[in-house]
Order: C-alpha cells, then sequence, then structure tokens
C-alpha cells in the first residue's frame, strides 16, 4: 500500500509572479520582515527548492520562531528525506495543528511506525472537517495495508467503502498480506476499472497516461500470479510495465526483484540486467526495509547462481553485519560453502551461529542434518534431528527419521523414535488422532520387521479404543500365536462367524461381469453332428496337431542314425582328434638351392613312361573317348565360384531396392 498523497502541502498558500516580486521589494527595504521572510520560504517550496527554503529558516531563526514556522520546517526535512529530523521538528511545536497532523502521519509511515500512525489518522477523520477527507482515508487504508503486510497484524474492519480505486488496490494490498488472493485480485480488477473510468473522463489525459497509472496495479496482479505458481503470466505481465518505462522507481525496482526470483539460476544473463534496475537513485526513500532487504539478500544469491564466490561472500558479511538477527545471510554463506565443497566449514558455522541465537536453532539444526545426508552421514543427521526437542515428536519428524534409520538398518532406533514420540502424546495429547495415527505406524512397523512381541501392547491399545476393529484384532491374534498361544485363542473367539462373514454373491453375475476372465477362444460356429458332439463332450481340450520333423536331406531310412550326433564332434566317443605330421611338404619352401622328397615326382623324365603330348589315332580306348566326349572346352568353360558370386550380386540388389544405381 502507498500512501494518497502528501497533504502536508495542501495547507501551503499559492503565490503567484505579482506576489513573489511584491516578497523581494518587502525584504529590500525590510530584511528581517517576519511575512515577507515566511511567504519566501513559502514560494521557495512551491518551487520545490526545498534547501534554499530550509537555509533562509536557519539563517534567520531570530527573527522566524520555532512555532511560526514550524510546519514549513517539518516539511521541507520531510521531503528532504531527513524523516527522523523531521519528527523531531514536529514533536517539538507547542501546538499540534491539522496541518502538523496530517504531516506527523506521513513521517510515522515512511518510519514504519504504522500503529502509532494509525493512531493519527484516525484522530484526523474524527475530528476534521474539510474537502481532503477522502484522501485521509486512502491513506489510513494504505496503513492497514502495510500492517497486514509488513507487521503480519489481522487488520480490522474500519468501514471504508472502496469507491476510489486507490482504496481498493489498498484493500487488495491489505487481503494479499493475509493469504487471500483470490479476493485481492478481484480487488484489483475493480480498482483497474474504477482508475480507467475516472481517467478516461478527462479529455486532456491519453492513453499512455492511463496505461502508467495503472502500472502499479498490474505489477500487483503479477505478483499474486506469481505466488499462485502462474510464472509465466505473471513474467509477461512483468516485462509489460517494464517496457511501459514507468517513472516510479520503487515499482520498477519490485518488479525488476520479482523477475530475478523467477528466474532463480536459469536466465542469469537477463537477472545481471535485472539486478541494475534495482540500483536507480532514489530507490532507498521509495521501498520499505523489508523490501531493501529482500533486493539484497536476492543479489547476494544471484552472486552464487553466477559463481562470483568473492562477491557473495561480501554481500553476504555485510548483511549479516546488518541484520546480526536475521539467518538468510548465515545460510548464504553456508550454501557458498558447500558449492566450494567445504562442507565441513559451512557445518561449524552454522553450528556458530546456533549457539549465538537458540531462536533460530530448528532451522540451523535442519540446514546441518541436510548438509550431513549430502556428505552421506545419515546417523549423524539422525543425531542432529532428533536434539531438536520442539519438532521431534511431530508426525513428519517421525516419518522421516523412521525412514534414515530404516535405510540404515537400524531398527531399534527407529522404534525407539516411535516409543518417543507416542510417549510424548499419551502425556500432552491423549487419544488425538495424530496419537492414534502413530501407535497404529508403530504397530505395523514392528510387524513388518518381525517384532510381533514388541507390536502386542501397541494392538493392544488400537484394539481397546475400537473394539470392532477387526483388522486389528487378526494382527493381535497373529502376534499372540508366537508368545502365548492360548492368550490367542480366547482372542479368536471374539472373530466374527464365518456365516456373518459370508458374502451374498451371484456367481452367473461375476462371471459375466467385465473383468480380467478367462475367455476360450472358439474356431467357428458348429453346426450338425459336430455341435451335438460338442454340447454332449462339453469343454473338451483339443489335440494339438504335432508337426512332421524336417529330415536331413542325406537320411536314409535303412542307416540307423547315430546316437551321438547331437554332441559336439570333441566330445563323440569315436573322436580321435586332428592327426599332426602328415602335412605335405610345402613347394618352393626351404633354403635356397635345397631339394625335398617330392621333387622327383615333380620331374616327368623319371617317370617310366610319360604320356604322349598329343593323342595317336586309335590308340585311346572305349572308356576315355567316352569321358572325353563329355569335356568342355576351355573356352566355354567358367571360373570357379562364377554362379555363386552371381547369386551374391542378384541377393545384394534386392536389399538395395528401387532406389539403387
Amino acid at each position: 500500500g502507498s500512501l494518497g498523497g502528501t497533504q502536508g502541502a495542501s495547507a501551503l498558500r499559492d503565490f503567484g509572479v505579482e506576489e513573489g516580486a511584491l516578497v523581494c521589494v518587502l525584504l529590500q527595504i525590510n530584511k528581517d520582515d517576519v511575512t515577507a521572510l515566511h511567504c519566501k520560504v513559502v514560494c521557495l517550496i512551491q518551487n520545490g527548492s526545498f534547501k534554499e527554503a530550509l537555509s533562509v529558516i536557519h539563517t534567520h531563526t531570530k527573527v522566524l520562531t520555532s512555532d511560526s514556522i514550524t510546519f514549513e520546517k517539518a516539511y521541507c526535512e520531510y521531503r528532504l528525506n531527513r524523516i527522523e529530523n523531521a519528527l523531531k521538528t514536529i514533536q517539538s511545536a507547542s501546538q499540534q495543528t491539522d496541518k502538523l497532523k496530517e504531516l506527523h502521519g506521513q513521517v510515522l509511515y515512511r518510519l514504519e511506525r504504522y500503529d502509532d500512525c494509525l493512531a493519527v489518522y484516525r484522530d484526523l477523520i474524527r475530528n476534521s472537517q474539510d474537502d481532503y477527507e477522502e484522501e485521509r482515508k486512502t491513506n489510513l487504508s494504505a496503513v492497514v495495508a502495510a500492517q497486514s503486510t509488513w507487521d503480519k497484524v489481522e487488520p480490522e474492519d474500519l468501514g471504508l467503502q472502496e469507491a476510489t480505486y486507490e482504496l481498493c488496490y489498498n484493500a487488495a494490498c491489505a487481503l494479499i498480506g493475509q493469504g487471500r488472493l483470490n479476493e485481492a485480485m478481484k480487488n484489483l480488477q475493480k480498482a483497474e476499472d474504477l482508475c480507467r473510468q475516472s481517467l478516461s473522463e478527462d479529455s486532456d489525459v491519453t492513453e499512455e497516461d492511463i496505461e502508467a497509472e495503472l502500472a502499479i496495479i498490474h505489477g500487483q496482479m503479477a505478483y499474486i500470479m506469481q505466488l499462485q505458481g502462474r510464472t509465466e503470466d505473471a513474467l509477461q505481465l512483468y516485462n509489460q510495465i517494464i517496457k511501459l518505462k514507468p517513472t516510479d522507481v520503487g515499482l520498477i525496482a519490485v518488479i525488476a526483484n520479482n523477475i530475478i526470483t523467477i528466474n532463480k539460476d536459469q536466465n542469469v544473463f537477463d537477472s545481471k540486467k535485472k539486478v541494475k534496475l534495482t540500483n536507480a537513485e532514489g530507490v532507498e526513500h521509495k521501498l520499505s526495509k523489508k523490501q531493501l532487504q529482500a533486493i539484497e539478500f536476492n543479489k547476494a544469491l544471484l552472486a552464487m547462481y553466477t559463481n562470483q564466490a568473492d562477491q557473495c561472500r561480501k554481500l553476504s558479511a555485510s548483511l549479516q553485519s546488518q541484520n546480526p538477527e536475521h539467518l538468510l545471510p548465515v545460510l548464504i554463506q553456508a550454501a557458498q560453502l558447500c558449492r566450494e565443497k567445504q562442507h565441513a566449514k559451512a557445518i561449524e558455522l552454522l553450528q556458530d551461529f546456533a549457539e549465538q541465537s537458540p531462536a533460530d536453532s530448528a532451522q540451523i539444526k535442519l540446514t546441518m542434518a541436510q548438509l550431513k545426508i549430502a556428505q552421506g552421514s545419515v546417523t549423524k543427521a539422525c543425531i542432529i534431528l532428533r536434539s531438536i526437542e520442539e519438532l521431534k515428536h511431530k508426525p513428519g519428524m517421525v516419518s522421516a527419521l523412521v525412514t534414515m534409520y530404516s535405510h540404515e538398518e537400524d531398527i531399534d532406533s527407529a522404534i525407539e523414535v516411535f516409543t518417543q514420540a507416542i510417549q510424548w502424546y499419551q502425556e500432552y495429547q491423549p487419544k488425538s488422532p495424530v496419537h492414534l495415527s502413530l501407535i497404529r505406524e508403530a504397530a505395523n512397523f514392528k510387524l513388518k520387521y518381525g517384532r510381533k512381541k514388541e507390536a502386542i501392547s501397541d494392538l493392544e491399545e488400537l484394539w481397546k479404543q475400537n473394539p470392532k476393529d477387526i483388522h486389528t484384532l487378526a494382527q493381535l491374534i497373529s502376534a499372540y500365536s508366537l508368545v502365548d498361544p492360548e492368550k490367542a485363542k480366547v482372542l479368536s473367539k471374539h472373530l466374527p462367524s464365518s456365516d456373518t462373514m459370508s458374502l451374498k454373491v451371484d456367481v452367473d453375475v461375476l462371471e459375466n461381469s467385465p473383468g480380467a476372465t478367462y475367455v476360450r477362444k472358439k474356431g467357428g460356429k458348429l453346426t450338425g453332428e459336430n455341435q451335438q458332439k460338442e454340447q454332449g463332450q462339453g469343454d473338451v481340450k483339443k489335440k494339438k496337431r504335432k508337426k512332421k520333423g524336417k529330415l536331413p536331406k542325406n537320411y536314409d531310412p535303412k542307416v540307423t542314425p547315430d546316437p551321438e550326433r547331437w554332441l559336439p564332434m570333441r566330445e563323440r566317443s569315436y573322436y580321435r582328434g586332428r592327426k599332426k605330421g602328415k602335412k605335405k611338404d610345402p613347394i618352393g619352401k626351404g633354403t635356397q638351392g635345397a631339394t625335398t622328397a617330392g621333387t622327383s615326382e615333380l620331374d616327368a623324365s623319371k617317370t617310366a613312361s610319360s604320356p604322349p603330348t598329343s593323342p595317336r589315332p586309335g590308340s585311346i580306348t572305349a572308356a576315355s573317348s567316352a569321358a572325353t566326349s563329355n569335356m568342355i572346352p576351355p573356352r566355354h568353360q567358367k571360373p570357379a565360384g562364377a554362379a555363386a558370386t552371381k547369386k551374391k550380386q542378384q541377393q545384394k540388389k534386392k536389399k538395395g531396392g528401387k532406389g539403387g544405381w
């Protein structure tokens, strides 16, 4: 929420050129004229020369008494952002006039003393009757919105009618502080409609002026979208506002900061550009302390994400010195150490801060446990978590501890965690839903790991609370069956009889119901005798025809097949291994000039009778003539393997498809 305007200025008189010239003449005649000096101060304020006006007041302190010039002095200090000095000047006045009260409310709002500010505006609205009542109500609603947003105080209903877009906007800000985001969005939409309607009535106002006035409303809409998880819509609206280049540096800084939070560790280049917008001149006077603090924290986080380790350490150390009670700067430093693989130093830093500020010890210990888990020290993490007294009985903490102990196979410690939590609820919240839920989970856990004897007490407690719980009774009987069979028999009498447990089930309906049932496939419709046989025989399984096995091409039915034909050759009984040493002598091998035993066989002159080089007519026998008649001339002979290569080429062409060359 922002204040509707500076009402202190409305109490100043307006002076024209003629009046200003008259003041100068009077001061030339008498430089200590009180009325002329007072008029000069007002003229300077109207022109925005606040430093010069304040200089005139300080120069003529003897002539201008504090009571006569208090408001003007305090107003100049307020506009020069000397808020503390302005407050002292107002409090020093002997009489609190209405215009001083107006300015007092503004000063208190800037100092974030919202309770005192609220009291001032209530008094003004109750005791004043003029034309500025609407502005005072706007400022009052802004104070309520600030209380809801920054002090987390539930605002009281002041009965303010949302007749203007400023009132609707401030009401929306108050609803955002309460977490009522949908209602806040409706109020902002109403504020937008009222703003367009009121500004469109003025013929001098352009569409650009209207969009500039609506920028702050649209910025708040985008913030609600961001809180609702609609980050894409929020980012789009934020960028639209920045393109308008609004003159409000506070609005630009807030939007730039929110874009950085959406980007996180992504789109770092855009975040670096946006962070420059948060450093604009005058931003520190437009935003609250918590807003400025959040921006500084985000700068440190951005430095960490961009691997600027020195810058991150510098910013986080500065933040810690400025906010020694705040936890976030320490967490940022610890995160930076973890990124540098210095987990031990990070844990040591957190441990030191936990000793200095016990109020934040729970958060710090949770962070330390997370670091221990990251290091693989699950047992040490469990010890740290169990040292958090205010959380160790919570269901979430119990669940986490039991899961981690189960992972480490430390079942006794897990059961001890259950026992301590149940004892706490037994003492402070007996028979509460959480208490009974923990007892049931403890019993199930013990039964799961075979600790039936230890689960008996928990099961008995649950059965006492609900004697009609058959499931618990069955678990109890099962546990007693191993420990005390007689007790199990006695308890089994409490089980309902089988007649009462029988379910009325229509078998035909169950079979015909759609579900995972087996349906026998039927080949086709049966007619005549086959149909009668099928009906008479019932569901008889059809015999599958056995396919005849393929026989080898050289199969001879007269010869008994080798019984060892399925075994590898090496494993057969008649395998004798390869014959060694009977290789033929290779031709052309050996030392130069050496002869081998087979060379004589190659010499044709040494053979007993060499065949003639050409046949003689009538000397060839009938058998040989028959053989030569089937011989193919050399020119007609095909090279060896020609047919095989031709087949391979045909196969390759088939594989290539139509797209081949």
